[in-house]
């Protein structure tokens, strides 16, 4: 019987570790031609401060991980509460980052040609806040 007990353990904190893990993952968007616009959500901030000191505190995994499949021109739409700011990363390395300023009203937004790639989203927070986000990717 104790075998059984010791085997039915495993799942059940297996099923708990993961769900408790789940605002590490990233979520992951394609962007093609054919793509309408997108908006996502989620929870700005975290407890790492961003190496550049542009976006304040973020997670440790991106919020969105994007997947432009072509050469495009986009517009990332950031509409937050508190003093969010916008990191996008390239896979190159190169940094977009802007923060909301006090004349925006919690809004932040970077137009631009996009090349093809994948780029990763972290949406942070400068006062270390976490507030409720909505993040919308569309052509300009």
């Amino acid at each position: 019987m104790k075998t059984f007990n010791y085997w039915f353990g495993i799942p059940v904190a297996l099923a708990v570790a993961l769900g408790t893990a789940s605002p590490a993952l990233s979520q992951a968007v394609a962007i093609n031609s054919s793509s309408p616009a997108v908006q996502l959500n989620g929870t700005s901030g975290g407890s790492q401060k961003d190496s550049k000191g542009c976006a304040g505190f973020i997670a440790s995994a991106p919020n969105h991980v994007i997947q432009v499949a072509e050469d495009a021109n986009l517009q990332f739409t950031l509409q937050s509460s508190g003093q969010p700011a916008l990191l996008i990363r390239s896979s190159s390395g190169q940094d977009f980052c802007v923060p909301a300023d006090s004349y925006s009203n919690g809004k932040v937004t970077i137009p631009g040609r996009w090349t093809k790639g994948t780029y990763s989203v972290y949406v942070g927070d400068r006062a270390k806040g976490q507030h409720s986000y909505t993040l919308s990717i569309s052509r300009s």
